[in-house]
């Protein structure tokens, strides 16, 4: 195998480890919608929506160059990070205007039929959004897609190289898969924006950690099922 052809399969590899999870879980999302508007049960399939994706992460784990353990990043960072988190938070659940949603926003109601929370469905649904999504879209998003905009051998650019137009188009892509898609507009460039800043995909990373954790914590305490 020649130096080209080497070049071409280890970009492949890259492409796919970074494709492979996001496009699980969308599919798996996709095949939900379809069943619950037949009237079928479908919060279990969560598990299998957030379980195969960090099964696709931890089977491609040697493929993520960015991810290199312990981050390192200082303390000003990570204090930068969930500030950001925490922003987001904020306007997320404050840019709710029927003309920001794209279509009724049902989200995920883990009650049973007595009112009461099923537990299992909240623990599922919690951790999913905060260990599994994050490191999924960040890889995807951030890490893969905002750089591959600008060049297709993505992991050789720096990330204080990519264009804005890299940013707002990465951002733009990343709001449309959220029925609260300007607030998914704000998140990924504040993601992106702090990709671009800190070089290290950590930030972002902990930011969507944090934003998804505390929105979890203000759906499960007002019942704001909408938004989850």
């Amino acid at each position: 195998m020649g130096i080209k052809s080497t070049l071409r399969h280890s970009l492949r590899l890259a492409v796919t480890a970074r494709a492979a999870p996001f496009v699980f879980y969308i599919l798996v999302m996709a095949a939900s919608s379809y069943l619950d508007a037949r009237g079928f049960e479908v919060r279990w399939l969560y598990t299998l929506r957030a379980g195969g994706a960090a099964l696709l992460l931890f089977l491609l784990r040697h493929q993520y160059s960015e991810l290199d353990w312990p981050p390192a990043i200082s303390l000003r960072t990570l204090l930068l990070s969930i500030l950001t988190g925490v922003a987001v938070l904020l306007c997320w659940i404050h840019l709710d205007q029927s003309w920001m949603l794209l279509g009724p926003a049902t989200g995920y109601d883990p009650r049973m039929a007595d009112g009461h929370l099923n537990i299992p469905l909240v623990a599922m649904r919690l951790a999913g959004a905060v260990l599994v999504v994050p490191l999924m879209e960040e890889i995807f998003w951030r890490s893969f897609l905002m750089r591959w905009l600008d060049r297709a051998d993505f992991l050789e650019l720096s990330p204080e190289r990519v264009s804005l137009k890299a940013l707002f188009l990465s951002s733009l892509l990343f709001a449309s898969e959220h029925t609260f898609w300007f607030a998914g507009l704000v998140a990924g460039l504040a993601y992106g924006w702090l990709y671009l800043r800190t070089r290290n995909l950590w930030p972002p990373l902990i930011a969507h950690a944090v934003t998804n954790a505390l929105l979890g914590a203000w759906v499960l305490y007002g019942g704001n099922w909408a938004y989850w």
